[in-house]
């Protein structure tokens, strides 16, 4: 496999593997963008040369949108490949790749979310698990810290913030950012059922670094409370958020 590195150079002319169509999408615009203001916070994206769900994008920890606690950690954000890319080693190679890039900048280790139960959109434990990573910390809701370091170092923590994953706030909550692509699309089609069916709503869109770092959930990229307590990571579209409402009430 071929791989691209996508910078702000070449960005506008490179796919996006979470959200393969043309420019003017959404979803498409709005991962580019946060892409673009995040590369010189020092994030890499990776991705196969071919189109296809397959690419890699890390981040030094301190400049992660992720409440932790990681010093001189690189954590990556996603890692994913799926669909007919699926199976070939292609994961192995992009996770080495980081793996390389992390050492030459005298990084200690990296890290990376997983669960204890099986969860959308988070790294497999057992795909880490073979891979050498060790769980560090695990929050209240089963959101799991996983890390492999290069040397004796401290090993990264959730921040408290994050450990109960808990909010004070009644009806659906919805914490995000647009790191998600998806976000984009399906944030507004959720606000906008919850108006018509009369469900108690609200997004919070977390759009700074900041706010990030000092969240009630592990997750940023999409959490769904209720009543106070985690439910969700699993980005909802009308159909399936109908269909947890009427679980939940």
């Amino acid at each position: 496999m071929d791989y691209v590195y996508v910078t702000k150079e070449n960005i506008e002319q490179e796919h996006i593997c979470c959200a393969i169509s043309s420019n003017s999408d959404v979803q498409v615009r709005s991962k580019k963008d946060w892409l673009c203001d995040r590369f010189d916070d020092g994030l890499v994206f990776i991705k196969s040369s071919v189109r296809g769900k397959c690419f890699i994008e890390y981040i030094p920890a301190k400049n992660a949108w992720i409440p932790i606690d990681a010093k001189n950690y690189m954590y990556i954000d996603c890692l994913w490949v799926s669909g007919s890319l699926k199976g070939h080693g292609y994961s192995s190679e992009l996770l080495n790749m980081c793996i390389e890039d992390s050492k030459k900048k005298g990084m200690d280790g990296i890290c990376i979310l997983s669960s204890k139960n099986k969860m959308p959109y988070i790294a497999d434990p057992k795909f880490l698990t073979y891979k050498g990573f060790k769980i560090s910390d695990e929050a209240r809701n089963g959101i799991q810290l996983w890390y492999l370091a290069f040397n004796d170092s401290d090993a990264p923590k959730f921040k408290s913030c994050a450990k109960e994953c808990h909010i004070e706030e009644f009806g659906f909550v919805l914490y995000y950012t647009s790191q998600c692509p998806f976000n984009a699309k399906y944030v507004p089609i959720i606000e906008n059922v919850s108006k018509e069916q009369n469900i108690e709503f609200k997004a919070i869109h977390i759009d700074t670094k900041e706010k990030a770092q000092n969240a009630p959930t592990p997750i940023t990229t999409y959490a769904l409370f209720y009543n106070g307590e985690y439910v969700t990571n699993d980005v909802m579209n009308e159909k399936k958020f109908l269909k947890l409402v009427e679980k939940l009430k």
